[in-house]
């Protein structure tokens, strides 16, 4: 029989009640020291449990506090602007309590009902925000609703890909600053990136609409995870107790603590199928040790096939980091010292929106005109290799023939 963990891998679900109750805490004001109310600022690596906290954990435990809360990914669909996907988000929110409202207005033989006597809302173009701005939007929705409101923005660092999205983001700052007073707060911002580069553009500058506010690092699954699991495979599996976690720590931390990739392999390593003989937990570090590999292998790849001034960039941009400017002087002379030319501002913005243009694409850029590698991962690989002397990758000669 198929194990357990094989059959449900994709549905083990590990709860995180102490943070989330933590951060509710602050968003609602509750934490003395906290700047949570004015906006929650959370970065964490693709694929590591992010999403998953945001909509398992936090989402259900405002909702349990009486609060209103929307949710929307920007990275759902990358074709849409991401200023209509905000709007689009509030007014699928504002509908379930605005239709009650539009309904008993009909009822009573009106066309128009005014809402907390400010805002009239034309009952068939319910939802829809036409000419209302975001901030009397979500003053709508917390009236209606007769409650606190928390607007979840995952991937929230691609909304400075478009003007209309940074307008959306200074639009929601605005409805903070107007709706949140001392000790009451109706509107609370939570902005969530897989990148902490892109999303410092939206905090670091006095420009940015959330200058002040800070990036929190959200923290990585831990020991507490790899218990979970462990529980779960001794109950199914009593020829296997004790299991080893420290191993299996390790091997989650070869798989960059990403739970997807690290239960696949816990699954296939508990698999009949496998044909292992004796402790799994091997096989899973194994299998960990070479994802590491081959995710390495693939940057190094994508990095050897560019061109020597892509190459120079690309270098530039993981030094630098949110520093990187593309065409200053100091920067120039970096492309002029790595490369055989000398590099002028017109090819390394030419060299630039190559890298933008790749399948995947190698660099992201915001509406600004600010550039970062668009896989945060990058950076440590870069990190590694240059703390194991190994950097810039050097082509095999056979590849130069």
């Amino acid at each position: 029989m198929v194990s357990c963990i094989e059959e449900n891998k994709n549905m083990v679900f590990y709860p995180r009640a102490e943070l989330a109750s933590q951060l509710a805490d602050a968003l609602l004001g509750k934490s003395v020291f906290s700047d949570a109310h004015n906006g929650l600022f959370l970065a964490a690596p693709r694929r590591t449990g992010k999403t998953t906290f945001l909509q398992a954990d936090l989402k259900p435990n405002l909702e349990h506090r009486g609060v209103v809360v929307v949710y929307l990914d920007l990275w759902a669909d990358q074709r849409r602007d991401p200023g209509d996907l905000i709007a689009e988000a509030i007014g699928r929110a504002l509908q379930p309590p605005l239709g009650l409202i539009a309904r008993t207005a009909r009822k009573a033989g009106l066309d128009k009902v005014s809402l907390a006597g400010w805002l009239n809302i034309d009952t068939s173009k319910i939802g829809k925000l036409d000419g209302a701005t975001l901030p009397d939007a979500l003053r709508a929705l917390i009236e209606a609703a007769q409650s606190p409101v928390a607007l979840i923005v995952d991937e929230a660092q691609h909304a400075l890909t478009s003007e209309a999205g940074e307008t959306a983001m200074a639009a929601l700052k605005s409805a903070r600053d107007q709706l949140n007073r001392p000790g009451d707060v109706k509107l609370m911002l939570i902005m969530s990136g897989s990148d902490r580069d892109k999303l410092l553009r939206l905090v670091n500058t006095g420009g940015a609409p959330f200058y002040g506010s800070q990036i929190q690092r959200m923290p990585e699954l831990d020991a507490g995870f790899i218990a979970h699991i462990a529980g779960l495979v001794e109950k199914q599996r009593l020829d296997l107790v004790p299991v080893d976690q420290k191993l299996l720590h390790e091997a989650f931390q070869k798989f960059g603590c990403r739970p997807q990739f690290f239960m696949d392999a816990l699954g296939r390593s508990l698999s009949p199928l496998s044909a292992i003989s004796g402790r799994f937990e091997p096989a899973v570090l194994q299998a960990g040790q070479a994802q590491q590999q081959a995710d390495e292998a693939q940057m190094e790849s994508d990095y050897l096939s560019l061109n020597p001034l892509e190459q120079a960039i690309v270098w530039r941009l993981l030094e630098q980091g949110s520093r990187f400017r593309p065409y200053d002087a100091e920067a120039l002379r970096f492309y002029h010292d790595k490369t055989p030319k000398k590099a002028n501002a017109q090819q390394a913005q030419s060299a630039l929106e190559s890298l933008r243009q790749r399948t995947p694409a190698l660099v992201w850029k915001s509406a600004r005109g600010e550039y970062a590698v668009d896989d945060a991962a990058m950076h440590r690989w870069y990190e590694r290799r240059v703390q194991a002397g190994t950097w810039p990758p050097q082509a095999l000669q056979h590849e130069l023939r």
